[in-house]
């Protein structure tokens, strides 16, 4: 038409029935259900905050806190106390389940069949208290991430009209999404850890909306209780040259073969945690994790073995440690996590693997003489837990949100890479695929994965 031409009359008209009226109609009530995805997943991620932070508050604040302050024989004593009683929470209360937490979540992404249920929640929580406040080795995020997904995929399952067959997990990863950011103040990290972990080398696909509006309003929910400070703050403005990225390089390569180690512990000691002796083990990983308390307290005369691992972190940044200690030190807190694991603990292993990453880059920059020491501390977080959980994106977010620096993006996404790419197909969890293995989506009845009546076009349509 041309410029300063009108419309003639009734063009618009026809111009609309271009598109059917029933598939205008099918437009509508897509954006009307994106919307209310968009609340309900706004929604679950408020509660999955609200209880991450009421659990923050019980295990740290409540128990963690006061058994710090005990002497060191009875802080010996009390890992080994919590995982008996875990034990006998999970036997009573759950029924038998096994502590596995993160796990699950990956479980029930992968497998349509696999429900997540109120009364194993509850179990494994109490056994989380139990666990990570008395003492054990293990982070919070976990049980964090599973009480999340379950949450969304209990909402999911009261809502199916709003919810297509092929969108089973949009609430499952909404929830973990919530949780990991609410525990680590982190709402991006939330998000890319939620749709990332499932994979190798992957993302999952198709939630990302849901998953960044729950991690938001989780997050908000959570710091409405505990604040917003940052959980590793850096100080000033610390700047690396050319030679810090070639030691972020040589960080990622030695993160690669701890976090490989640690992997293989860790898978060892899950399959110790699941024979047929569960009294026996728990008992023996108990006397593993007094021995691995009172070698670390002879070794830095801190109580460092003990705890999620956030203090680990701070210990690592703090000048003047030798590299034997720090060597020791990575020995024995991958050691306790692992007997806390053979010995049916309920917990994460994502800060366990924040604190040997630390103990890494610190031990990397004390060996060879690098730049600023907080900076490698952190580039070895991003590349040991990315290494760990296979999860190089939200490791790098993790280490930019949580010490206020995107700036240390660039290094760790060097070292990042470079533990990957030595990682071959090792992981702390069995649950995670690789692209083209087999997915359930190839074997869901067509009926569950296609609309009954799906929308066509007029014959006589312009």
């Amino acid at each position: 038409m041309p410029e300063g031409a009108s419309m003639p009359e009734g063009a618009s008209m026809r111009a609309t029935r271009l598109v059917p009226a029933h598939r205008r109609g099918d437009l509508r009530a897509l954006l009307s259900r994106s919307r209310q995805v968009a609340l309900v997943a706004a929604l679950v991620g408020a509660a999955t905050g609200l209880l991450v932070a009421a659990l923050d508050w019980l295990v740290i604040d409540v128990m963690f806190e006061r058994v710090a302050r005990r002497g060191p024989l009875l802080i010996a004593t009390l890992p080994a106390a919590g995982l008996l009683l875990g034990l006998l929470v999970r036997r009573t209360i759950g029924g038998g389940v096994s502590g596995a937490t993160a796990d699950e979540y990956l479980h029930a992404f992968h497998d349509h069949e696999y429900t997540l249920s109120w009364r194993p929640l509850v179990a494994r929580l109490v056994a989380a208290v139990a666990t990570v406040g008395l003492g054990s080795p293990m982070g919070l995020e976990g049980p964090s991430l599973y009480g999340g997904a379950t949450i969304g995929a209990a909402v999911q399952r009261r809502l199916p009209k709003v919810f297509r067959a092929a969108d089973r997990r949009t609430l499952l990863v909404a929830g973990a999404a919530a949780a990991v950011a609410a525990i680590f103040k982190a709402p991006a990290t939330g998000a890319v850890f939620a749709l990332e972990v499932p994979y190798q080398d992957d993302i999952a696909r198709r939630m990302l909306l849901p998953a960044l509006v729950a991690a938001a309003t989780g997050y908000l929910g959570f710091v409405a209780v505990h604040g917003t400070a940052a959980l590793f703050p850096v100080n000033g403005s610390p700047a690396f040259n050319v030679g810090d990225l070639l030691g972020a390089i040589g960080v990622g390569v030695v993160a690669a073969i701890g976090a490989r180690a640690f992997a293989w512990m860790l898978r060892y000691a899950k399959d110790l945690a699941a024979g047929p002796r569960p009294i026996a083990t728990t008992v023996a990983a108990g006397i593993v994790l007094g021995a691995a308390f009172a070698g670390g307290r002879l070794l830095t005369g801190e109580s460092l073995v003990v705890g999620p691992g956030y203090s680990v972190v701070d210990w690592a940044r703090q000048p003047g440690h030798a590299t034997g200690v720090l060597a020791g030190m990575l020995a024995l807190r991958c050691l306790a996590t692992a007997a806390a694991v053979a010995g049916g603990g309920t917990g994460g292993l994502f800060v366990p693997l924040v604190a040997g990453g630390a103990l890494t880059g610190a031990l990397v920059h004390q060996s060879f003489g690098l730049g600023e020491r907080g900076l490698f501390v952190l580039v070895g977080v991003a590349a040991f837990l990315g290494a760990g959980y296979r999860v190089p994106l939200a490791a790098v977010m993790f280490v930019a949100e949580t010490s206020g620096r995107p700036s240390f993006v660039v290094p760790g996404v060097l070292a990042a890479v470079a533990a990957e790419l030595l990682m071959g197909r090792s992981s702390v969890t069995r649950y995670q695929r690789r692209p083209g293995e087999h997915q359930p989506e190839l074997t869901t009845p067509t009926e569950q994965a296609s609309t009954i009546e799906p929308p066509t076009i007029d014959p006589g349509a312009r």
